[in-house]
Order: C-alpha cells, then sequence, then structure tokens
C-alpha cells in the first residue's frame, strides 16, 4: 500500500475524525442551503412586487426561485459540486440583475 492510500480516508467515521464532510452531509447540506435561499428569494419577490409591479420583477425571481429547485434536486441526485456553481452563480446573476435592470 502506497502512502497516498494510506493518508485517503475510507469510510464515513474516517471522514469525520479528518474534518471533511462526508458525501451525505455535503448532500444534505446543499438541499438545505438551496431550500433557504428558495424561502429567500421567494420573500425579496413579494417586497419587490409590493413596490413596483412588473413582469420583469416576476421573471428574474421566478427563474431564481426556478434554480433554487433544481438545486436542490442535483443535490439529492449527488451532483453537489454542480449544485454549487449554479446556485451561487444563479442567485449572484439574479440579484446583479435585479440591481443594474429592474426599476
Amino acid at each position: 500500500m502506497s502512502a497516498s492510500e494510506q493518508d485517503t480516508p475510507d469510510t464515513e467515521a474516517e471522514l469525520d475524525e479528518a474534518g471533511g464532510l462526508t458525501p451525505k452531509q455535503a448532500r444534505l447540506l446543499r438541499v438545505v442551503a438551496g431550500s433557504v435561499l428558495l424561502v429567500v428569494t421567494a420573500a425579496v419577490l413579494v417586497v419587490r412586487l409590493a413596490n413596483h409591479t412588473s413582469v420583469l420583477v416576476v421573471g428574474v425571481y421566478g427563474l431564481a426561485m426556478i434554480l433554487c429547485g433544481v438545486v436542490i434536486e442535483l443535490s439529492r441526485n449527488g451532483r453537489t459540486r454542480l449544485a454549487t456553481w449554479l446556485l451561487t452563480g444563479g442567485l449572484l446573476t439574479a440579484f446583479a440583475l435585479d440591481w443594474l435592470v429592474l426599476p
């Protein structure tokens, strides 16, 4: 057995001791993050609609909410890295559009 094989943890208990997340914990973390951000995005949509009734507002925040749902499903299916990139990129884009484009 080589030194690199000895350094890699094999079980979930060894991963916990090494300080990393197990795949199951990573999936759960992304699902929770997606769910929380979905609720936050819905709250921001309600506040924005109270101030400005616009189809653009509904479109931008509606797409952001759909993106949160996609992230939750990707995380449940084990695609956590892709889900993380989509969540951060998509929500940053949505909030940037809100700041730059929406009235």
